[in-house]
């Protein structure tokens, strides 16, 4: 199977309060660290305001980092129907800046992030932040959490390329996982 190209992947994970941007690079099938950040939104108090800061916020990291893709987390189903079409929105803002880039998406679910990054689909958020800190050799501070899944949402995107047929396959055993995921072990 060829190696798919160089690319440079945006990761976001949407939100009203803290949006996290993760940036990487891929090389074959190598995954390299390039940025991450967030973005504070709690001072906004219009939820327009938000948006608009999100999509202004998106299109400058687009300029500064000149993204081939971007992969950005679903919103999930929660107890909340008004939160969840808040993280739509807030979701379709970061959209909306890569499309005006003609930048391709891709969305990704939290568990198949989830399910990508640690080989569960049920992982905490703090077993999600160890292994993208171990897989991409960094370490971040406890206030950069956002950031930690947008980086592993960027890893997951790079993940799927990697299968042949761009699905995960479900492991039965660690042992499967990591006969299917050498990419994944940390020596």
């Amino acid at each position: 199977m060829a190696e798919p190209k160089d690319k440079i992947v945006l990761g976001i994970d949407p939100g009203t309060q803290i949006l996290g941007f993760g940036v990487i690079h891929l090389s074959g099938r190598r995954c390299t660290y390039v940025d991450m950040g967030v973005v504070n939104l709690k001072n906004e108090k219009d939820h327009f305001v938000t948006l608009r800061k999100i999509t202004k916020e998106v299109t400058a990291l687009i300029e500064k980092h000149k993204p081939d893709e971007m992969a950005i987390e679903a919103p999930f189903y929660g107890k909340n129907a008004q939160v969840m079409l808040k993280l739509g929105r807030a979701q379709g803002a970061a959209i909306s800046a890569a499309l005006m880039r003609d930048i391709p998406i891709f969305e990704y679910s939290p568990r198949t992030v989830k399910l990508a990054v640690t080989g569960s689909g049920a992982a905490s958020k703090e077993q999600v932040a160890v292994l993208v800190q171990r897989l991409l050799g960094i370490d971040m501070p406890q206030e950069y959490a956002d950031a930690t899944d947008a980086l592993a949402i960027s890893l997951c995107h790079c993940y799927n390329r990697e299968s042949p047929d761009g699905k995960y396959s479900r492991n039965s055993s660690w042992e499967s996982f990591v006969k299917n995921n050498p990419q994944k072990i940390i020596r």
